[in-house]
């Protein structure tokens, strides 16, 4: 590679980072989902944006010579799995027990009841099929029941709800939604590339899939154990933050030699860090999450949004079709759960909201989807935006009740730990606010103001 080519790809790296993180406080400070504005950023950059002022220029950015696609997609692909990393070993701290009754019950309206009627309404959709048709029946069951735990968590910490129990009932459930529909999405991709061709072929994809979880999540946590007793026990924060991030490559470079999909595999390995309750180990996993949030994946989204090209990809039947099929199915499917659960039916119906919010999750299915060659793209556009839209509406649903009732969510709040069943109490490790500072929060909504963060 030459210095002016070198040149020209580190500065389109510096405009991705700085339209990624520009855009993503300013959505912020309108208090929207910091992940769209990190898109939009990639958006006006891409050929919905820049390319519309002038091709050439975005075409010298971004494209200006053969390697620098190729060098492009492997920021792209680092970002999705340290996205992916720090999702696995934030989900037990942001997950708390909940209601034995709601969270199983989310978990069929959420997940069984989307997903099956996703994958059997996937021929309506056939125009969107790129790849193989179990591959691509099995993405469309995904895209109905994802739900996106960052996207939802940012918005219950904003309004001061993440300490109650709606809110720990919705991320328990989506926790155990998305391990499932990770591992199909493994499955999927995996069919796609031709190893599963037949009933025998698609067993043996499963069985694979099944191994590799169950030795990442019993084999790996004692074998790390023992090499960091024997090897790494008196290292400090600096080189074990260096170690658990050759963790993380080792789980990917050994599902890409097993065929296991990479995305999958990150997210394990995060999940192998939650077994590690050290202190050391606390800060390390800060310390990656701090770089990965506010570096890598920032570009990658913004590479999403470069991506897209609104002009030509963007078909609004399509989109429209699937965003009122999906969230119809997933909204009638939670509440009807909810209520049988004992929910009333106005919580029953916040539960509905809560669970359609697809993000970042949604996104990722998007992106691996169309990478791995199962959706076109102008699905892989009606996916990202169907992810835009329904985190939006997620935001405003729950601000409107709270300005309606600041109160809506208190019957649900601090429950008496004293009082509950001992699997029922919150987990000391979830980031949760004061509750006078939550109810100050949401007073201030219901006012008009603006809470500070």
């Amino acid at each position: 590679m030459s210095d002016p080519e070198l040149a020209r790809f580190f500065l389109s790296l510096v405009l991705l980072l700085v339209g990624a993180l520009g855009g993503g406080h300013m959505f912020e400070r309108l208090r929207l989902p910091r992940v769209i504005g990190e898109i939009a950023g990639g958006i006006a950059l891409g050929p919905s944006g820049l390319g519309l002022v002038s091709s050439e220029a975005h075409e010298w950015l971004f494209a200006g010579f053969p390697a620098q696609g190729a060098l492009l997609s492997a920021f792209y692909w680092l970002g999705l799995v340290l996205l992916m990393f720090t999702a696995g070993f934030k989900m037990q701290a942001e997950s708390a027990a909940g209601s034995g009754r709601i969270i199983p019950a989310l978990v069929v309206g959420a997940l069984a009841i989307p997903f099956a009627l996703g994958y059997a309404g996937a021929p309506l959709f056939a125009d969107a099929q790129a790849g193989d048709g179990f591959a691509f029946k099995l993405v469309m069951g995904i895209a109905v029941g994802v739900t996106s735990i960052p996207v939802i968590s940012r918005i219950f910490l904003d309004l001061g709800l993440m300490d109650s129990s709606f809110a720990r009932n919705v991320i328990g459930a989506a926790t155990i939604q998305d391990l499932i529909l990770w591992s199909l999405l493994a499955i999927a991709t995996a069919v796609q590339r031709g190893d599963a061709a037949d009933a025998a072929g698609i067993a043996r994809v499963i069985a694979v899939n099944l191994a590799f979880v169950l030795a990442s999540l019993f084999l790996a946590p004692a074998a790390a154990r023992a090499i960091r007793r024997r090897a790494f026990g008196k290292f400090t924060e600096a080189p074990l933050t260096g170690y658990t991030m050759l963790l993380c490559l080792l789980f990917v470079a050994a599902a890409s030699l097993l065929h296991v999909n990479v995305v999958f595999a990150a997210l394990l390995a995060g999940l192998v860090m939650t077994r590690f309750p050290s202190r050391h180990l606390a800060a390390v996993k800060q310390h990656i999450a701090d770089i990965s949030i506010w570096f890598f994946v920032p570009i990658y989204f913004a590479l999403v949004g470069l991506r897209l090209d609104l002009a030509h990809q963007f078909d609004g039947t399509l989109t429209l079709l699937f965003i009122v099929t999906s969230t119809a199915i997933k909204l009638a499917s939670c509440t009807v759960a909810a209520r049988t659960a004992g929910a009333g039916w106005a919580r029953a119906f916040d539960y509905g909201v809560a669970m359609n919010t697809r993000g970042g999750p949604g996104i990722v299915l998007a992106s691996v989807a169309y990478a791995a060659g199962i959706i076109n793209e102008r699905f892989f556009t009606a996916l990202v935006t169907a992810s835009i839209l329904t985190s939006f509406a997620t935001g405003l649903w729950l601000r409107w009740r709270l300005a309606q009732n600041p109160d809506v969510f208190d019957e649900l709040a601090r429950p008496s730990a004293a009082g509950m069943h001992p699997a029922a109490r919150p987990v000391p490790a979830i980031a949760t606010l004061p509750k006078s500072d939550g109810l100050d929060r949401r007073r201030a909504l219901a006012d008009g103001g603006t809470p500070t963060r």
